[in-house]
């Protein structure tokens, strides 16, 4: 059995939790994350076998199409974006900070998994639309080259869907800022 997780990402509440129901009605998947976000949107994560969650998100998708920002399937996800989601990611030292905004929620794990699979980095945060009118950001730090490499790659993958905000590598940032990211 493979390891797989998708979302969902709707304009409305009402819409987000039809699709969701429909999700879980359609196989056998789990809900990890299923909630309102700012201006009003609706996500959901889950996770499952690929091809119960590839139904899953297909289902959803169809469900109230008007309504979907976006979504995804991803077969084997780094290990490293749950801790970056629930803020536990365990970073002992910042030697470069690598930033990457989206104008969505979904795009921005995408991309993260894409980042750490690049290069050498680690994933400090994914921060999904909470407080960010919609917008996600997530930060990796690694050596510069690496972070470079990676935010690169990661925001190709985002510039496709138009979900491209904006983007930094800041070599050895400043202790105060480490302090307040970490």
């Amino acid at each position: 059995m493979s390891k797989a997780i998708g979302m969902i990402e709707f304009k409305t509440v009402a819409a987000g939790i039809t699709a969701a129901d429909q999700m879980v009605k359609t196989a056998n998947v789990e809900i990890i994350e299923a909630q309102t976000v700012c201006p009003g949107k609706y996500i959901a994560l889950i996770s499952g076998d690929l091809s119960a969650v590839k139904a899953a998100v297909e289902r959803a998708e169809l469900t109230r199409p008007d309504e979907l920002i976006d979504s995804f399937v991803l077969g084997n996800p780094d290990e490293s974006i749950f801790p970056a989601i629930y803020g536990s990611s365990q970073i002992d030292e910042v030697n470069a900070l690598g930033i990457l905004e989206t104008y969505d929620a979904a795009s921005i794990i995408v991309a993260a998994d894409i980042a750490a699979k690049t290069a050498i980095v680690k994933l400090i945060e994914l921060r999904i639309a909470k407080g960010m009118c919609g917008k996600s950001y997530m930060l990796i730090t690694g050596e510069v080259a690496a972070c470079e490499a990676a935010i690169e790659k990661a925001k190709a993958s985002v510039g496709e869907k138009g979900m491209y905000l904006d983007s930094s590598v800041i070599a050895h940032p400043d202790a105060q800022i480490c302090k307040s990211i970490l």
